[in-house]
């Protein structure tokens, strides 16, 4: 993998000039007081985990891989120690409030760790937020005494978790689930059934892993009605809260996979282990989706932190790598060739690469600031977050984790033939990237979550809160001549946004399969008008930095010229999304299924 260094600079200007963090975390209530020079403290300690911790045992844990043999998973060299030493640095129990234990910082606090940690070593990743499934699945159904039971060790790093939903029957189609849970006597239950695709769900890293699970009490109703959450650990808690008698919990076999080849992707089988019902039978979604946000905005860090990385190698080796003359002269006189950073396509690459990534960055800070507003605000501003985070949540899984996809690919193709053998660690930070737009919910069902539930299931009001909030940016900066390239475009983007879906509405009470047709195209079309407000914001803070004389100039003359590349070689993508969208479903669905053949 190529070296990393953690994007301070670019970290620090999305939290403290573009979204004034420090103002935004003055206004949270009940949570603890964060002041900059702690803000600044705690990105600094995590930068350094992830430089000096997660990032040399990354490219050994892929060679390595995970083992599996009579039921046990062997995990990587070095995961164990880097695990604990997560835990011992209080790093799992950062966002998690007093009272239950933890640090009672805001969520946001710790979205840089997680990308700078990701960019480094996302395998890794996946065992520490994998962690955190149980520990929010508690905190939001768990009683007193599960709370007491679990939740110390959880954050302490001395126990792990996962979160098991999927069955190889039904997918991301929960209400299909076969798993079992039987009532006993002690008001436990006992749970029989198998789970695929558990990441961490069998290891020896710590001593204990604690799951939950969906599964459906006997003659509960069918589907999403009548599924309820369940806590169960892999050993029983005895009295003195050490673990105790085995809970036959196993691990059927592990997933040979693309990538992410370091987190073990288990088969899980549940022969008769006990567990504890979280909240109430037939409410067990309630509580999941209260963590499926914060996952799909985890699923949207994996995209930034994978492009970051693939950025930071492809820029290094285009500044390195000799190859050919540029056509308007020698660049390196001296040298046999010139670096191939000075090519126009080398640029256009680079500069596709950086827009997204530090687009993305910008989006998901300030999601994440949403976050804090659901938890910590007002009832007003609960109610504003979330009502923006119900329509942005989806674009943001969706569209950072499929332009990741182009960018760790364009990561690749900078280096050429090199960019394919494993000796870079390019071609690795595709693989391990692949698997974002897959997971938490694919592009598709993201897709139909925006379109179908978002913006067509609210009368359009979810979408109409957000394209107001450009409209007033837009109208503040109308007569700013300075601001017209990136205002002009943007405006007329916004209108046609609603327009668009106006249409495509209209369409799907003639054919409910004009929405599906045009979903995916739709997000597309979001997440490029979203980024463009996030880039005029970022232009707009540039153009006054550099009018007053503030700062790192050369910083500052950068992020105009990205805004300006974004808007003027990436947004026009839109139009193509456009057409794609009004041409209809017929062109898809024109052929019988018969017809498919080969």
């Amino acid at each position: 993998m190529p070296d990393y260094s953690a994007p301070l600079r670019d970290m620090k200007f999305v939290l403290n000039e573009l979204l004034d963090s420090g103002s935004h975390y003055q206004s949270l209530n009940n949570c603890e007081e964060l002041s900059p020079d702690l803000l600044d403290a705690i990105i600094d300690s995590g930068a350094k985990f992830a430089e000096n911790i997660a990032f040399p045992i990354n490219r050994s844990g892929d060679e390595q891989g995970c083992s599996f043999k009579d039921g046990k998973v062997t995990i990587p060299d070095g995961y164990k120690e880097a695990f604990k030493r997560w835990g011992e640095g209080g790093w799992q129990a950062l966002s998690i409030p007093t009272k239950d234990g933890g640090q009672g910082l805001p969520g946001s606090t710790g979205i840089c760790v997680g990308e700078m940690v990701g960019s480094c070593n996302w395998s890794f990743s996946m065992y520490t937020g994998l962690a955190s499934a149980p520990i929010t699945c508690l905190m939001n159904g768990g009683d007193e005494e599960q709370k007491k039971t679990f939740l110390p060790k959880l954050l302490s790093g001395e126990w792990a978790g996962t979160m098991c939903l999927t069955e190889s029957h039904c997918g991301s189609d929960v209400g299909l689930l076969r798993s079992k849970a039987t009532p006993n006597a002690d008001g436990s239950y006992t749970l029989s059934g198998t789970k695929i695709f558990i990441s961490g769900g069998e290891h020896e890293m710590t001593e204990n892993i604690i799951h939950a699970v969906l599964a459906r009490v006997e003659g509960a109703p069918a589907g999403t009605k009548g599924i309820s959450l369940f806590i169960a650990p892999k050993y029983l808690i005895n009295d003195d809260g050490s673990p105790g008698e085995f809970n036959n919990i196993t691990c059927g076999a592990i997933e040979k996979k693309m990538g992410l080849k370091a987190s073990a992707t288990c088969v899980m089988n549940y022969d008769g282990a006990k567990a504890y019902l979280l909240g109430e039978e037939n409410r067990g979604l309630d509580i999941m989706f209260k963590l499926m946000n914060t996952a799909r905005l985890g699923t949207a860090l994996q995209g930034l932190a994978m492009g970051e990385a693939s950025f930071q190698g492809a820029l290094t080796y285009a500044k390195e790598r000799l190859q050919m003359r540029s056509l308007t002269g020698p660049k390196n006189p001296d040298g046999a060739a010139d670096p191939i950073i000075v090519h126009p396509d080398v640029r256009r690459m680079l500069m596709t690469q950086k827009a997204f990534t530090e687009g993305s960055r910008a989006f998901i800070y300030w999601l994440a600031q949403l976050v804090d507003k659901t938890k910590y605000g007002t009832e007003e501003e609960v109610k504003q977050a979330d009502d923006l985070l119900g329509l942005l949540t989806p674009i943001a899984k969706a569209f950072c984790t499929e332009i990741a996809q182009e960018v760790t690919y364009l990561g690749i193709q900078v280096f050429g033939g090199h960019g394919y053998i494993a000796q870079h660690g390019m071609e690795q930070l595709a693989r391990d990237n692949r698997i974002s737009t897959v997971y938490e919910g694919t592009t598709g069902i993201q897709s139909l979550d925006l379109i179908g539930r978002k913006v067509m299931g609210s009368g359009g009001q979810l979408l109409r809160n957000f394209t107001k909030i450009i409209y007033k940016f837009c109208e503040a900066e109308k007569d700013n001549d300075a601001m017209a390239e990136f205002i002009q475009p943007l405006s007329e983007l916004n209108k046609e946004w609603g327009e668009i879906t106006i249409k495509i509405g209209e369409a799907a009470m003639e054919n409910a399969d004009e929405i599906g047709a045009a979903s995916v195209d739709f997000t597309f079309y979001s997440g490029y008008v979203s980024f463009a407000y996030m880039w005029a914001q970022m232009a707009l803070l540039a153009q006054q930095k550099i009018a007053a004389g503030e700062g790192d100039a050369d910083f500052y003359q950068a992020k105009l010229a990205t805004a300006r590349f974004y808007f003027q070689r990436l947004l026009p993508r839109t139009k193509a999304h456009i057409a794609a969208m009004q041409s209809g479903s017929d062109n898809l669905m024109a052929l019988s299924e018969d017809a498919f053949s080969f």
